[in-house]
C-alpha cells in the first residue's frame, strides 16, 4: 500500500516510516527563544504516531537562530559564514537538549545526527547513514537530524533543511515526508495575491509548478522558501516517497492539517530502486555533458547514452562519478554514473561506436552512461 491521501500519513500500513521537518521560523520566536510549549505539542504528535506503530525521524532547524540569541548577535546569525558556524556550535547544544528533554517526557529516546551534503553524495557514507537510521529506528529511538552547520561550507551545504529532509527520507527508506512551514501548502501564485488558490495535490513537479513558487523564505531566521520545498518534492517523488507541505504555526499542527485536509500533497511519479534514487538525489557534480536532441529522444526511450550523441563536456569528472546530462537548450534531463574520464569523453564525443577503439586505444565500454545507471528527471 502507498500514500494516496493526507490521512494515509497517519496509518502504519501506508506510512510505516515518517520524516518530519520543522523550520527555524516555527521553532524559534522573534526574540530567538525556543517555542517550547508549541514544540511540546509536536512531540505529543510524535508519541501518538509511535503508539500507532509508526517510526519517526525528525529534521530540525533552529541551531543558528538559537545560538545567535544566546550570543546576543542580531539578524539571526547569518551575516557571515564564520558567524553562522559559531552560532550553530552554541545553538546546537540547546536544540539537542530541548529535543532530548521533550521526547523524554513522552518516554521516547532521542538520538542526534549531524549531516552534511557530502554524507549523502558519497555512496559509502550514504549507506553508513542509512544503516545508522535503520538501527536507531529498530531500537525505538527517534533520530533528530540537522545539517552540521558548524563545519559545512558552501561546497558541502544543502543550504536548506527541506532537501536535507528528502535525502534523509531516501536514506532511511521512509514512506512519507511532512514539511512543516508557515503556509498551508503550495498556491498557484503568491498566497498574498487576490484569488490565490492552494493546490491540494500534485503528481509530478513540472516547470509550471515551479513557476508558482517563491524562493523567498518567510523569516529572517530561515533559509528555505517554496522553491526549496519543490526541489525536495522532486527528490522524494523519484524515490517513491510522498511529501506534504503543511502549516505548522498552531499547536498540534499535523493533527490540525490532517483533520482539515489542509495541505499540498505531492505524490510520487515512480519508485526508483535505492541506487537510482540515490543517483537522482545527487546535488553536487564535478562536471557535466550536453547531448543532441536525438540522444535526448533515445534516453527517454530507456536507451543508454552513447558517445555519438554527446556535443559538449564541462568539468573534470572521473569514471564512476555521477554527472548531469543537459539537453541542447541547457535543461538538466538526467543524471548518471559515467563510464569514462572527462578527457576521454572529450575526444570521443560525437563519434560512432566503431571509431572508439581506434581513438581510445582499447576496447570501448558499452556506453558513456549505461541505462542501468541513468535516472531521467
Amino acid at each position: 500500500m502507498a500514500i494516496e491521501t493526507l490521512l494515509d500519513f497517519r496509518s502504519p500500513d501506508t506510512c510505516k516510516r515518517l520524516v518530519i521537518k520543522i523550520g527555524s521560523n516555527l521553532l524559534v520566536d522573534g526574540e530567538g527563544r525556543l517555542r517550547t510549549e508549541w514544540l511540546r505539542t509536536v512531540v505529543l504528535e510524535v508519541k501518538t504516531a509511535r503508539d500507532r506503530g509508526q517510526e519517526v525521524v525528525i529534521v530540525s532547524s533552529g541551531a543558528i537562530a538559537l545560538g545567535a540569541a544566546k550570543m546576543g548577535i542580531e539578524g539571526g546569525g547569518r551575516s557571515t559564514l564564520s558567524e553562522a558556524q559559531a552560532c550553530a556550535a552554541v545553538g546546537q547544544i540547546a536544540l539537542a537538549s530541548a529535543w532530548s528533554d521533550l521526547l523524554a517526557e513522552q518516554d521516547l529516546l532521542a538520538a542526534q545526527m549531524l549531516l552534511t551534503l557530502d554524507d549523502f553524495e558519497s555512496r559509502r557514507r550514504y549507506l553508513n547513514a542509512s544503516a545508522t537510521f535503520d538501527r536507531l529506528l529498530s531500537e525505538g529511538v527517534v533520530p533528530v537530524v540537522n545539517e552540521n552547520d558548524t563545519i559545512a561550507v558552501s561546497e558541502i551545504r544543502f543550504g536548506d533543511n527541506d532537501r536535507l529532509a528528502a535525502r534523509v527520507a531516501q536514506a532511511c527508506t521512509a514512506d512519507g515526508v511532512i514539511l512543516l512551514t508557515d503556509v498551508d501548502g503550495l498556491y498557484d501564485r503568491h498566497p498574498n495575491e487576490p484569488g490565490a488558490e492552494r493546490l491540494s495535490q500534485v503528481r509530478g513537479v513540472t516547470d509550471e509548478i515551479h513557476a508558482m513558487a517563491s524562493a523567498e523564505s518567510g523569516s529572517s531566521v530561515g533559509t528555505g522558501g517554496m522553491t526549496s520545498k519543490l526541489l525536495a518534492a522532486e527528490i522524494a517523488e523519484r524515490a517513491g516517497i510522498a511529501l506534504a507541505i503543511m502549516n505548522g504555526s498552531e499547536d498540534v499542527p499535523m493533527s490540525r492539517a490532517l483533520a482539515a485536509n489542509s495541505a499540498t500533497l505531492f505524490l510520487p511519479k515512480r519508485g526508483d530502486s535505492a541506487r537510482k534514487a540515490w543517483i537522482g538525489g545527487r546535488l553536487r557534480f564535478a562536471g557535466s555533458i550536453t547531448v543532441d536532441q536525438g540522444c535526448v529522444d533515445a534516453l527517454r526511450e530507456n536507451k543508454s547514452l552513447l558517445a555519438a550523441g554527446i556535443t559538449g563536456v564541462e568539468g573534470k569528472f572521473e569514471r564512476g562519478d555521477v554527472i548531469p546530462v543537459h539537453a541542447p537548450d541547457g535543461r538538466m534531463i538526467a543524471k548518471g554514473v559515467v563510464e569514462y574520464e572527462w578527457h576521454e569523453v572529450e575526444v570521443i564525443k560525437g563519434r560512432s561506436g566503431i571509431e572508439l577503439r581506434t581513438i581510445l586505444g582499447y576496447a570501448p565500454r558499452a556506453a558513456v552512461i549505461h541505462r542501468d545507471h541513468l535516472v531521467m528527471l
